[in-house]
């Protein structure tokens, strides 16, 4: 039995036009002779009747009194609605069809409710109705505790459904169709000459997922990137192919990465930048202060420490609560609020000399200045002002040439 796993998103299947999109994608995996498991997420978004955030709203969270476990049973009900949905189109087209639950489908989750991490996917229900059907719809972003308590693994919880399964179902491919057709090279809202991505390392989506770009969740690409499962990142309103992301663009695209620096520029907005200097026992100073955010539940980023002090960026909403808890330790941190995280990511940086120089001298001659910055082997990040995103994110691009990118073939 081949087995491909596709994902649709909330607006993929939030009404009847665009589910007949949808079917064709299903349709066309058919007559390859695969069978499928189709995840989806909630129908729409607010303000529609059952997407995630409505649901929310119905509750009044987070200012409402409903316990984290009761959340989850309600968020639950999204994805289910939509599977059973999608389940009934299918079976109008003289598809054979079921749908499934999260736990149904497998999923055990610890009991961190709202953002819980699958501990093991059992896909025997999912096997035994393929035996049976040539398509089971699974509702995303769910799964279960050992216990039976209903549980959500957070956003992006859609994209890791799929990954999982695919993993477990040792699928061909997994497909996750969106709004676009692949990953760009850099967000389109901000560089008009951005331009799709026919293939990509698992690395390098990961680094730009987890660097601001939101095609698909960096979560999913680790699992399919431990299973060595190919992933498809395709529009669910074209036919087009969209990006291949695999274990090497070498193998996929017979090209040394070398030839392509850079992959894609990736941003983060309104986050805060926070400075805080060591007047004596600056080591003090160093595990202090992140023992203190970790404490507080504040993610810190764009980590910088010196023997004077030390640099890192939180998200604009921590910025009140991680000053006050600085100044209660004694510190008097220096902040910058209004920044942004730029990331220029490619495997094909490594170990190559000058790709520093021409990222700082494309953001001198576009006048943005350069607030704080940090490398790794396949990315370099700069933090901005937020008035610059925009010159700073369109000069990178500019300078790695991405907006005359050609398929490789």
């Amino acid at each position: 039995m081949q087995i491909v796993v596709q994902k649709f998103g909330g607006t993929s299947v939030q009404s009847e036009e665009n589910r007949k999109h949808v079917v064709k994608h299903i349709k066309n995996a058919l007559m390859q002779e695969y069978k499928l498991v189709v995840v989806v997420s909630a129908l729409g978004r607010k303000p529609d009747p059952y997407a995630t955030d409505t649901l929310l709203g119905l509750v009044n969270y987070p200012a409402g009194k409903s316990s984290a476990r009761e959340i989850d049973m309600l968020l639950s009900c999204g994805e289910v609605i939509s599977s059973v949905v999608l389940s009934n189109e299918l079976k109008k087209q003289h598809i054979s069809s079921t749908a499934l639950t999260g736990a149904q489908a497998g999923f055990i989750t610890n009991d961190d409710f709202n953002q819980a991490r699958i501990k093991a996917v059992h896909p025997e229900r999912i096997i035994k109705e393929l035996e049976k059907h040539d398509v089971v719809v699974v509702a995303g972003f769910q799964g279960q505790t050992e216990d039976g308590e209903i549980t959500t693994i957070g956003r992006g919880g859609s994209d890791t459904t799929a990954a999982a399964l695919g993993a477990a179902l040792a699928a061909e491919r997994i497909e996750i169709f969106t709004d676009v057709n692949g990953i760009m090279t850099a967000d389109p809202r901000v560089v008009e000459t951005a331009r799709p991505l026919d293939v990509v390392t698992y690395t390098e989506i990961c680094n730009l997922a987890y660097q601001g770009a939101k095609v698909v969740h960096p979560r999913a690409v680790e699992i399919a990137m431990q299973s060595k499962i190919p992933m498809r990142v395709r529009s669910t309103y074209s036919q087009e192919e969209g990006t291949l992301v695999t274990s090497s663009r070498v193998q996929e695209a017979g090209m040394d990465v070398t030839e392509r620096l850079i992959t894609g520029i990736a941003h983060i907005s309104s986050i805060t930048q926070i400075r805080v200097q060591a007047k004596e026992e600056a080591y003090r100073l160093q595990s202090e202060v992140f023992k203190a955010m970790a404490e507080s539940g504040i993610s810190v980023d764009f980590i910088n420490i010196s023997p004077t002090g030390v640099a890192y960026t939180v998200p604009e909403r921590h910025t009140e609560k991680a000053v006050h808890i600085l100044k209660t330790l004694g510190f008097y941190p220096e902040i910058t609020e209004n920044c942004a995280k730029v990331s220029a990511v490619g495997a094909g940086m490594t170990g190559v000399p000058g790709v520093a120089s021409m990222i700082v001298q494309a953001l001198t001659d576009a006048e943005v200045q350069i607030l704080q910055s940090a490398d790794s082997h396949t990315t370099i990040w700069v933090l901005v002002n937020n008035k610059d995103l925009k010159a700073a994110v369109n000069a990178l691009h500019e300078v790695f040439e991405l907006s005359g990118l050609q398929k490789q073939s």
